[in-house]
């Protein structure tokens, strides 16, 4: 089910709100869990219910080793958490990289293994590290032993099941037991109900928007010229912010409704001035997951200088193949890695740039990878480099001489220069605006913080929310749901 969806927003949402907090009013509080875990269930199953059976198989698995790690003694504890930590990854391998692993097999061998076309179940990647980093916790004695309806709840709650935040037992699991969120909170509902309209203005009104010039200019890789090449890059830098960032906003204004907080997961990233920086307010569930679980445990940063630069491109090289099964976005993870490296040398080498010469090269690199997590192939990927460096033309041939003689001369202009996108000057100026508000406005998180209920507030949070609801004729998925 999708959250910018009528489905959801008109019927799930204020339905399952309204039988919790009633089960809850009347004292049910293991029945409210358990609706809870349902609703969760069917939100999942909305979209293919044969993959209940797997989400529920999962959960009792890790549930079970969770439970015997927690009795177990300390000499027979790591072989319980290997077994976990690869019956996760088994589950995950299977259906995320199989077809990926026998492509690079017929193609080193020559040989034309069928492949199995397995369908990704939504949310394997995100509900695979939440319980692995669960094991992981009880093994090092950090986690307590859970009801199994708390567990359910833990792994299914549907705000953040398909795409994340990555949660973490220790910032959930006191929540659910908490009395006081038993009750409905009208400024948590409030505050909720901002973040999550705000959040679908962002994949509806924004992300939605950049989608058709990002689409077309992938469809026309090989003819894009440099005007047309930087637009698509830049728009899916944008597309690729305003939909998981909005997505996250609808998580985290769901959960909110319910009196439970997900963690934060974007802070402003747009904003680094190092890639450092960037990881550090980009997908922070999935950095602190991957810092906390693989780069810390391979040595961290108390090792040599090699050891560390190994352990990074370790562990970005995860980053990469985590989200995707293809060598675009191993690549895209590398180049990130890479990145890290050359900047902890400038920082040895006591290399200081100005700010806005670090923002610059910041932004654009991010902006130039991002090419390659979105492009089918790397001959798609290339060929997009290739028209930001003007390999396919300027786009201005017979036409600069001529270009400012009139604003209505200008825009032809600008509507030549991005045909093949189907562009025309408003989409620079919807590409300059979405800039500034991703690096210069104040985030969701600080919008939600500062908010009061006033009047003038009420009606600027209705007009956003009528606004977005009357943009929903046709709900598409989060960029993420294929992760």
């Amino acid at each position: 089910m999708l959250f910018n969806s009528y489905v959801f927003i008109l019927l799930f949402l204020p339905l399952t709100l309204s039988i919790y907090f009633f089960l809850n009013r009347k004292k049910l509080i293991l029945a409210s869990k358990a609706w809870l875990v349902l609703a969760s269930l069917f939100f999942y199953g909305w979209w293919n219910p044969v993959y209940i059976p797997l989400i529920l198989g999962s959960i009792l698995f890790n549930y079970g080793i969770g439970l015997t790690l927690t009795r177990a003694k300390q000499s027979q504890s790591r072989l319980f958490l290997i077994i976990g930590i690869l019956g996760n990854l088994i589950l995950l391998a299977y259906f995320k990289y199989t077809d990926f692993f026998i492509n690079n097999i017929n193609h080193i061998t020559g040989s034309h293994i069928r492949l199995l076309q397995i369908a990704l179940p939504l949310g394997i990647s995100f509900f695979t590290f939440t319980q692995i980093a669960y094991l992981v916790d009880v093994y090092r004695r950090m986690a307590k032993e859970y009801s199994v309806l708390n567990y359910f709840l833990f792994v299914t709650f549907f705000p953040h099941l398909l795409a994340g935040p990555i949660i973490h037992h220790k910032e959930m699991m006191p929540q659910f037991d908490r009395l006081k969120n038993k009750l409905l909170n009208n400024k948590n509902l409030v505050h909720g109900l901002l973040l999550f309209f705000v959040g679908l203005f962002k994949k509806v009104i924004i992300a939605d928007t950049l989608a058709v010039w990002v689409d077309q200019g992938f469809d026309h890789a090989v003819i894009l010229n440099i005007v047309e090449a930087w637009t698509v890059s830049l728009s899916y830098s944008l597309q690729l912010y305003f939909d998981f960032s909005g997505y996250t906003d609808m998580a985290l204004g769901s959960s909110l409704m319910f009196n439970i907080r997900l963690p934060i997961n974007f802070n402003t990233p747009y904003r680094s001035i190092n890639i450092q920086e960037f990881w550090r307010r980009w997908h922070i569930t999935l950095g602190r997951f991957i810092r906390d679980y693989v780069y810390i445990p391979l040595g961290g940063n108390r090792v040599s200088e090699i050891r560390i630069i190994i352990n990074l491109m370790i562990t970005f090289f995860i980053i990469g193949l985590w989200h995707g099964a293809g060598w675009t976005f191993v690549c895209w993870g590398l180049m990130h890695g890479l990145a890290i490296v050359v900047q902890r040398t400038w920082k040895r080498l006591n290399i200081h740039l100005p700010k806005p010469l670090a923002w610059l090269l910041t932004f654009n690199f991010v902006n130039f990878s991002w090419i390659f997590f979105r492009a089918r192939n790397f001959d798609d990927a290339i060929k997009v480099v290739k028209g930001m460096f003007g390999a396919h033309g300027l786009g201005v041939t017979g036409y600069i001489n001529h270009a400012f003689e009139s604003f209505k001369t200008f825009r032809a202009t600008l509507k030549y220069w991005l045909e093949n996108i189907d562009g025309n000057i408003y989409t620079l100026v919807f590409i300059i605006i979405c800039l500034m508000l991703s690096i210069y406005f104040r985030n969701s998180n600080d919008m939600e913080q500062r908010f009061s209920p006033t009047w003038k507030n009420a009606c600027m949070l209705g007009l956003l929310s009528l606004y977005a609801m009357l943009n929903l004729q046709k709900a598409s998925q989060f960029i993420y749901f294929i992760f």
